[in-house]
């Protein structure tokens, strides 16, 4: 095995976009390998048309830190303030965002992998994802790659 990380990223909202890019840049930066399999709605991690838009979904999210009953989240407009407060948040404390995760990731070597499968599944086009990404593979090539990993995670 070789110092590699191997990480499948299956959501696509704000609030799980920032593990496995952080993941990966920290890996990156302490000279391991990385790949991050992009698969189902953590394609729009990648999706240049949703990616430095994501939101976090405050329904069925009781660890979101709001001081109201869950419940709340279904009033129209929760998903914005949501969404804003966890940017404010991560602003203040200093934390980059989506787009400058991914570029440092980029800069750093960290593969980015959309799954060929789950494009056409959800009729996503190449030409839709982000140019940081590396190439389209299916899953027999990530496991390939994830075989000669150290760590793996899915998240």
């Amino acid at each position: 095995m070789v110092d590699r990380v191997a990480i499948i990223a299956s959501k696509g909202t704000l609030d799980m976009a920032y593990p496995p890019l952080i993941m990966a840049s920290t890996a990156a930066a302490m000279d391991m390998e990385c790949a991050i399999f992009f698969t189902f709605y953590g394609l729009d991690i990648v999706n240049k048309k949703k990616y430095a838009n994501l939101k976090v979904a405050p329904v069925g999210n009781p660890a979101m830190p709001m001081p109201v009953p869950n419940i709340i989240g279904m009033i129209p407009g929760m998903t914005a303030m949501a969404s804003k407060m966890m940017k404010d948040m991560m602003k203040k404390s200093g934390v980059p965002t989506i787009p400058e995760l991914i570029t440092a990731c980029d800069e750093m070597g960290v593969k980015l992998w959309p799954c060929e499968m789950t494009l056409g599944v959800m009729g996503i086009d190449a030409d839709d994802l982000i140019p940081e990404v590396d190439r389209t593979c299916g899953a027999a090539t990530f496991l390939e790659y994830a075989i000669e990993a150290k760590i793996s995670l899915f998240i």
